[in-house]
């Protein structure tokens, strides 16, 4: 049916025509994007699927948006998506089928607009160029493109406890700290590093040339492996507590976490393999693994049963879940 035929149906259809349309566009977004989470999220409810595939879309409008223009436009760019998110603000619906999805799930899940503005406030980050002196100002970028993402799905897909808001952040840092030590190579080849300058010194990296100006230094390469292991040790303790998070969440839920969980771990456990080196091609978990790694969240999962079972929890209501606010509700681990 087209838009223009459900509108001639009556306003109720094409509202649920323009619904159906939007989720469709988030979900192949989704497909397209990111095979690990696609294939987590088969494990979710429909409801929640579609709207974590919702978020999932504006995560990608974003980074696109940054990333397909060239440098000197980026600030406008940032402008422009900052002003989409005024607009949701004011109540304005918006036209573009990923917005108007996002904006159905701040309003029927409660979503707090300071979180998509915080990732706003990373990429941000990135326009600027920044350069990462310690961890702490890392992590500040790690839970600003990646933290706020769990604590958005926090409230998709519904928890039993405040306390599990926090390990949800967790599991954003985890996962984004191992994209970093992932893509050493081709972030420097884009002009970015991403390693703390204080790790690095602390290794014996040396001075190093601008990102982007050439190859990593050779002299560099056994510094950087130290400090992508002792990020990633990091990042396994971020695992662990998102992991215990779980405990919060609907069954279904629980899985679908558990089992990106694993997956992404596992990229640090490949590059562990090879002596932590990510200057040695990418590391890539094959679709046979994932599947074995979603059948051991399955088996993580049997550990919660004795809880489900005997002391079953009914979900916060959306507006119950508190905001969070990065240091002071994420740090320490």
């Amino acid at each position: 049916m087209s838009t223009q035929a459900a509108t001639a149906a009556g306003p109720g259809t094409a509202l649920v025509h323009d619904r159906a349309s939007a989720r469709a566009v988030c979900l192949a977004t989704l497909a397209r994007g990111s095979k690990s989470f696609a294939l987590a999220g088969r494990l979710l409810p429909r409801a929640a699927r579609a709207d974590a595939a919702a978020l999932y879309a504006w995560c990608r409008r974003v980074d696109d948006a940054i990333d397909d223009v060239p440098a000197a436009a980026q600030p406008a760019a940032l402008a422009s998506l900052g002003a989409e998110l005024d607009a949701l603000e004011r109540g304005q619906v918006p036209a573009d089928l990923t917005l108007r999805a996002l904006a159905e799930v701040v309003a029927e899940r409660h979503l707090p607009l300071a979180y998509p503005r915080e990732l706003l406030a990373g990429m941000a980050m990135d326009v600027a160029g920044t350069r990462y002196h310690t961890v702490d100002e890392l992590l500040l970028y790690c839970h600003r493109v990646a933290g706020v993402v769990g604590l958005m799905m926090a409230h998709v897909l519904g928890v039993s406890d405040a306390g599990a808001v926090r390990p949800a952040a967790h599991l954003g840092l985890a996962m984004q700290l191992t994209n970093i030590c992932r893509d050493v190579d081709e972030d420097w080849r884009l002009g970015r590093l991403y390693l703390p300058a204080e790790l690095l010194a602390r290794a014996g990296a040396g001075e190093l040339p601008a990102p982007g100006s050439g190859p990593i230094p050779a002299s560099a390469h056994p510094a950087i492996r130290r400090v992508v292991a002792e990020l990633l040790a990091l990042a396994d303790g971020f695992y662990r507590s998102g992991a215990r998070g779980t405990r919060a969440l609907p069954a279904r839920a629980a899985l679908a976490i558990l089992g990106a969980r694993h997956i992404y771990a596992a990229i640090g456990g490949g590059l562990a393999r090879r002596g932590h080196d990510p200057l040695r091609g990418r590391v890539v978990v094959s679709t046979g693994r994932k599947l074995l790694l979603l059948g051991r969240a399955g088996l993580g999962l049997t550990t919660q049963l004795p809880s489900r079972l005997f002391r079953p929890r009914r979900l916060l209501p959306p507006a119950a879940i508190p905001t969070s606010r990065f240091p002071d509700d994420i740090l320490p681990l």
